[in-house]
């Protein structure tokens, strides 16, 4: 009886347990309370804890390169008056992470995650961009608080220590952080205040945030809405004066597998509907003829339609599109710069209603030989407004809109696309592009060339053939006048564009250069421009005589010439086959002008120094890498005025 009564009461307490304890601990809410640290700030609140990490194969004998799971939290929380609209993070990661996965954020510079973020990196919010008060929320933490659970891997710190960050900082304008706090070894926290100093004119009735400035931007408007689909107008706008895109294709990630049924105005690079028909949207629309999607890729990417379809009525009567990728900037032709196109969305459940749309996310851009652009998360703004239909004097807004902020980039690791040769009158010798590798090194490079060799000086002439065919006269060159031989032999630039800048002539009262253009690349650019920087001689510009060019003030500085053809000579050729192909070699398209300077009202101008030299110089937005020497100035050379003779003999307009 004893025993039967201790299995009755063991089995009452196990009930017991059952239907108390456990279901309470079941249906704790996700958003679980903010710590007690948050009570004592009054604005936005930030917390990075490291919850736990794990040793991950391979064993290496290097424990600075041991690679470590790591599953952190990140907290924003908003305790202030104000909501916080479109709210972004700075963490600065230092270990080397790799980011596998993200709840609640995405990567805000439009990378994707898995990805590296071992120098820090900036999160925003998604799909919760936006985060209310208390007082507006009767304190609902699920209004108030995002918590990013972060999982992935680091590098060399072992178990018990924590790989933390540097810091963590609001990233929203208007607001100043202190530096963290950090309790313990494995939590931070700060709390980040509005900026006293920041004047703004919005106010907190307001629903959306402000337009933003940036080098380009991209407006994503809802035009037309259904329960199941929705029509996009996707609007590309180039700001800034040396910006540009040729060829431009753009790309986005869906988040809720979206799928493009089809467009008007552009096209995308891959026409595939494969997987739908083997995924959830093959399930949910049945009845839907799939040959006639466009794009179900997670992250398809967009390319602009040739000219010839601006008035196809299937494809084109779109403004602003069917340039075949070219985006100029607005001095040059405000028409230009502007591309647009149209594509209908399909939306899969639970997102089936008019009022349910996402923007896809991590937005990029590119071009051929143009800037690198780095491109934001999509902000709410208020509803874009176009010209009525109807052509009536009044507009019609869209449905909802977002924008998106690009700006030109310098990553560390990016390689040029286009270099400068240096060459003037007072000297026979060209200082070449760098080659070595000035835009990237082919993957033989250690076996066939040298790689960290400098540059040879070559004769003119060799300015106009291919590299692949310079060896023989740079050789000749060098034993003629006596320079060493490398061996191996320099490695080419591999840039598909080069520039040639001549000091032409130097005089009292003033000087002219000659700039050449070579594009070695297969690849044409219509309506191509070049700049250049000078240091000290630019306010003097006066004229250039084959190109069009006027000073442009860039950053409060007037110091730099933009120049571009004149009608008939704005294109410039792609590399194309001599006149007997089986022995001469390839020839560059070329364009050539002189520019001329007075030194009226200047400073003393030294220019074999450097001053008849420019100090920065672009090509279709694209910064090219210059050589690290000026042409040495020796009155005893005498061939000096052979430089400008041969380039202007072997010059071939195209």
């Amino acid at each position: 009886m004893a025993s039967n009564f201790w299995v009755t009461a063991t089995a009452d307490l196990l009930l017991l347990l059952i239907f108390t304890v456990i279901p309470f601990s079941i249906c704790q809410p996700t958003d679980q309370a903010p710590p007690p640290s948050a009570d004592s700030c009054n604005s936005i609140f930030l917390s990075y804890s490291f919850n736990q990490g794990t040793k991950l194969p391979p064993n290496v004998t290097d424990r600075t390169r041991q690679p470590y799971r790591f599953e952190s939290t990140l907290l924003i929380l908003n305790n202030g008056l104000e909501e916080l609209k479109s709210w972004k993070v700075f963490v600065g990661f230092q270990h080397d992470e790799f980011l596998v996965s993200a709840s609640g954020a995405v990567l805000a510079d439009g990378n994707s995650v898995p990805g590296n973020v071992g120098n820090g990196t900036v999160f925003a919010g998604f799909p919760m961009t936006d985060l209310k008060t208390a007082i507006e929320t009767a304190g609902d933490f699920t209004q108030m608080q995002v918590q990013v659970k972060l999982v992935g891997t680091q590098f060399g710190v072992a178990p018990p220590n924590s790989p933390m960050p540097t810091n963590i900082s609001l990233a929203n304008d208007g607001y100043l952080c202190p530096r963290p706090t950090l309790l313990g070894k494995s939590e931070m926290h700060v709390c980040c205040r509005p900026d006293p100093s920041v004047k703004t004119n919005i106010t907190t009735s307001e629903e959306f945030l402000p337009r933003q400035n940036g080098d380009l931007t991209i407006m994503y408007d809802v035009t037309r809405t259904y329960d199941s689909s929705y029509w996009a107008q996707v609007k590309i706008s180039n700001h800034n004066p040396l910006g540009r895109l040729d060829y431009w294709k753009l790309s986005w990630e869906w988040m809720k597998d979206e799928f493009i049924y089809s467009m008007k105005g552009a096209y995308p690079s891959v026409v595939d509907s494969t997987d739908c028909i083997f995924g959830r949207q093959g399930t949910y629309y049945k009845d839907l003829d799939f040959a006639n999607v466009l794009s179900c890729e997670k992250k398809p990417t967009i390319v602009d339609l040739p000219p010839t379809k601006a008035n196809d009525t299937t494809l084109g009567l779109i403004p602003f599109c069917c340039r075949n990728g070219t985006i100029l900037p607005s001095h040059m032709d405000s028409s230009k710069s502007i591309s647009a196109f149209q594509m209908q969305v399909f939306k899969m459940p639970p997102d089936l209603n008019r009022s349910q749309i996402t923007p896809p996310q991590n937005w990029k851009i590119s071009g051929v030989l143009n800037p690198t652009y780095k491109c934001g998360a999509p902000l709410r703004v208020s509803p874009s407004e176009f010209p009525d239909s109807s052509g009536l004097p009044l507009n019609s807004t869209a449905v909802a809109s977002w924008q998106v902020v690009c700006n030109i980039t310098h990553v560390k690791d990016d390689t040029p696309k286009c270099c400068v040769s240096f060459s003037a009158y007072y000297n026979d010798s060209v200082v070449p592009c760098r080659t070595t590798c000035a835009c990237g090194c082919p993957h033989n490079a250690a076996r066939t060339c040298n790689a960290t060799s400098s540059a040879m000086l070559l004769p003119p002439e060799a300015l106009l053939v291919p590299f692949e065919n310079r060896t023989a006269m740079a050789v000749a060159w060098a034993g003629l006048k006596h320079y060493p031989i490398p061996n191996p032999m320099p490695c080419p630039d591999n840039c598909g564009v080069s520039i040639n800048w001549h000091l032409y002539t130097d005089y009292r009262d003033g000087w002219s250069a000659r700039i050449t253009l070579f594009n070695w690349d297969e690849v044409n650019f219509a309506d191509w421009f070049a700049a250049v920087q000078m240091k000290k001689a630019a306010p003097g510009f006066q004229a250039m005589y084959s190109f069009n060019a006027t000073t442009l003030e860039l950053d409060g500085a007037n110091n730099t010439i933009f120049m571009q053809g004149n009608p008939g000579l704005n294109y410039l050729v792609g590399e194309t086959d001599g006149v007997h192909p089986e022995r001469d070699p390839r020839v560059p398209g070329k364009q050539q002008s002189v520019i001329s300077f007075t030194k009226k009202n200047i400073q003393v101008l030294n220019m074999a120094a450097g001053d008849g030299f420019p100090t920065k110089v672009f090509f279709n937005g694209e910064e090219c890498l210059l050589p690290k020497t000026f042409p040495v100035n020796d009155s005893r050379r005498n061939l000096a005025s052979l430089i400008p003779s041969i380039l202007m003999l072997l010059f071939i307009p195209c």
